[in-house]
């Protein structure tokens, strides 16, 4: 169970890697993955775009909502491995 949740958790931080690398290459989130990504990883990072402003052309939000997500996976594994 656990393992299934961890490998989920990895499967999420990967499209949300994707998602931000895809803002590197016009027109690659209007593409039909860029869209189903969209769907997918936008209302996780839309809480953290509002809270971080984006740096002049850097927009650290993706980061932190990554190392966020990976806090919360070891957070989560911990707990469950003690029941």
């Amino acid at each position: 169970m656990i393992d299934i949740l961890f490998r989920l958790l990895q499967l999420y931080q990967g499209a949300i890697v994707v998602y931000i690398l895809m803002s590197w290459f016009p027109g690659a989130r209007e593409s039909s993955i860029g869209r189903f990504l969209s769907a997918i990883v936008e209302p996780y990072l839309t809480p953290f775009r509002r809270i971080i402003p984006p740096l002049g052309m850097i927009d650290i939000s993706g980061i932190v909502a990554l190392l966020t997500l990976q806090f919360a996976a070891q957070g989560l594994v911990v707990l469950l491995s003690l029941f």
